[in-house]
């Protein structure tokens, strides 16, 4: 079942764009004083790469987050998915949230199923997808267990199965490991790695932990204070799969600071 994932992801050309946007802005309001969220924002997204997001709080990583889930709508330019534009929330678009909002009357996999449900793809034809993607994160055996019953992280892993039952082209995060202890996260890092080079879906990942951002990125957006802008896109040169060593090397260092250096000079990250 996890090879067939893997082989629908792999269909796509490689290097062909998964994301791309075009000079999309985000602003709130009118009138002579709007406030601008996001502005001037180009970008593309390859197949099956995994992007990670850091900037200031405010600087509008989230509101890029919602247009491209389709949640939310650009005031100018263009989002398009696979070169059809994002006008409203797609089958092929997974979101994974900082809470995993977990049904608690509903099993494990229960819970991994809702979306099946919801857009009536058929229980029983996708039963068996979701015990394999939660035997791949680590979850067999819990299957039917309640939320209540699941730590942090297991609870956060069963969010991000949840996310890619119905195989989405285009898995959406965000901060989801912000509100675990840092052992736990760092585990969770691990996991997503594992997880994502198993399925190689293409990834937006926003966090404010400059670590967890060039551990986990093919590369790191560094966008400025409100309105929000690309200031960087630094390509991280990490052969896969990673280790937590490398988080001591020379070269993750000078990445962070690179990326610390900006963050600082225009205003923080917090």
């Amino acid at each position: 079942m996890l090879e067939q994932l893997s082989r629908r992801a792999e269909s796509v050309a490689p290097g062909a764009s998964a994301i791309s946007i075009r000079k999309l802005r985000r602003q709130f309001g009118g009138g002579a004083s709007p406030l601008v969220a996001l502005d001037d924002i180009d970008l593309d997204v390859a197949e099956g790469e995994f992007l990670s997001i850091v900037g200031p709080s405010g600087c509008g990583k989230t509101t890029l987050l919602k247009i491209l889930a389709g949640l939310d709508e650009p005031s100018r330019g263009t989002a398009e998915l696979r070169g059809t534009p994002i006008k409203g929330p797609r089958r092929d678009i997974g979101v994974v949230f900082q809470s995993p909002v977990l049904f608690p009357w509903r099993t494990v996999l229960d819970n991994v199923l809702l979306p099946v449900d919801v857009q009536k793809l058929g229980r029983e034809r996708n039963r068996a997808k979701a015990l394999a993607l939660l035997d791949m994160a680590g979850l067999k055996g819990f299957e039917q267990r309640y939320p209540i019953e699941l730590s942090g992280g297991m609870q956060q892993r069963v969010g991000l199965v949840r996310a890619l039952i119905h195989e989405p082209a285009m898995l959406l995060m965000d901060e989801p490991f912000g509100a675990l202890d840092a052992l736990t996260r760092e585990t969770m890092n691990l996991e997503l790695q594992r997880i994502w080079l198993e399925t190689r879906r293409t990834v937006v990942f926003i966090t404010h932990s400059i670590t967890e951002a060039i551990f986990l990125g093919d590369r790191v957006l560094v966008m400025t204070p409100r309105p929000g802008r690309v200031r960087m896109d630094l390509t991280i040169d990490f052969p896969r799969p990673r280790s937590l060593k490398i988080t001591s090397t020379p070269q993750f260092g000078r990445y962070a600071e690179q990326i610390r250096d900006l963050l600082e000079a225009k205003g923080g990250i917090g």
